[in-house]
């Protein structure tokens, strides 16, 4: 069957034109008048829920609570208190992010007006000019067919253009072999040596195996997936007779959408895709951020940092403030 590397996100009728094309410097120009602005104001200098600090000073030692990191746990001090103990860190200024890119074949697809490569440009190049707009260092792994290219972690405006003019300027990777995202994971494990907050951003449509790494990379690093999608990965609609092409092999195969009970197949693998996909972060400890082809990129960046956010504050031992302020109203 189809689906596989290839199957809903690589499964395309016919590609589209680009919604928004211009060389990297027009990209970035629009971005920073019509998203970036309006994400610096909203964050209002909070860049803390998008990354760590790559420095930690430990700031406090107090007990254990249910949603801390056990590995923050003072041993020493819980044998002697005979009760778990954490250490609270406060973070230096000076970070580093890393974007780790999947360019493979598959995210060159979108069912509208944009596709997820694009959507993963304008991605980096929002999070890349904020982050360095603020003093911290960016870098980033490209991967097509293996990883191609290692962009090292530098600051300033005109580096964020030359990360998305390496992006933009891509070679035909179309009939290619599959993606094996494990080989940019292990890749990334053995360049970034310095902790950094690692943005993985990619379909995650490859082969098998890619788990594990992740898992890896986010014991020594706050690591980020950035997932990439296209409504018609999810649900197929009634189109008719189409011919269905994988990105990558260039295999293509007939179907007739008119038919119910191909939709409803689709839609379960689909589905169960999604609930698989979603286990296998929630197993290697990381954040995810969906980022669809017709979704807004600023509420999906500040929904993110929300949820980041309020998880900061259950693990310092906080209470959210919608939650605080009720109980206070409450008494």
């Amino acid at each position: 069957m189809f689906f596989r590397k290839s199957t809903p996100a690589a499964a395309v009728p016919a590609p589209v034109a680009p919604r928004a094309g211009g060389n990297a410097e027009q990209v970035l120009r629009r971005l920073e008048w019509t998203v970036i602005r309006r994400l610096d104001g909203l964050l209002q200098g909070d860049y803390r829920t998008l990354m760590r600090g790559a420095g930690l000073d430990l700031a406090d030692l107090r007990e254990y609570q249910l949603h801390d990191d056990v590995r923050h746990i003072d041993w020493n001090v819980t044998a002697r208190m005979q009760q778990p103990h954490v250490r609270v860190f406060t973070e230096d200024r000076e970070m580093a992010a890393w974007f780790l890119l999947d360019l493979s074949p598959s995210i060159d697809f979108g069912s509208g007006d944009q596709r997820k490569q694009q959507v993963s440009a304008e991605f980096v190049a929002t999070l890349a000019r904020l982050l360095t707009g603020h003093g911290n260092r960016v870098g980033a792994m490209l991967y097509g067919t293996g990883v191609d290219t290692v962009i090292p972690a530098r600051s300033g405006r005109r580096h964020v253009l030359h990360l998305l003019h390496r992006m933009q300027e891509r070679p035909d990777y179309s009939g290619a072999s599959s993606t094996r995202l494990h080989e940019l994971l292990q890749s990334a494990a053995s360049t970034i040596k310095r902790r950094s907050t690692v943005f993985v951003v990619s379909d995650f449509i490859s082969e098998p195996g890619w788990e594990k790494p992740l898992g890896l990379l986010a014991q020594r690093h706050e690591v980020v997936a950035v997932r990439l999608l296209d409504p018609l990965e999810l649900d197929m609609p009634d189109l008719g007779l189409i011919t269905l092409r994988d990105a990558e092999s260039g295999e293509q195969v007939l179907v007739d959408t008119h038919d119910a009970g191909f939709r409803r197949r689709f839609s379960r693998i689909a589905a169960q895709r999604e609930a698989d996909l979603r286990q296998a972060l929630v197993l290697a400890g990381v954040d995810a951020l969906e980022l669809s082809t017709d979704g807004d990129l600023v509420d999906a960046v500040m929904r993110f940092t929300e949820l980041r956010k309020r998880r900061s504050q259950l693990s310092s031992g906080g209470l959210p403030t919608h939650i605080s302020s009720s109980a206070r109203k409450a008494a």
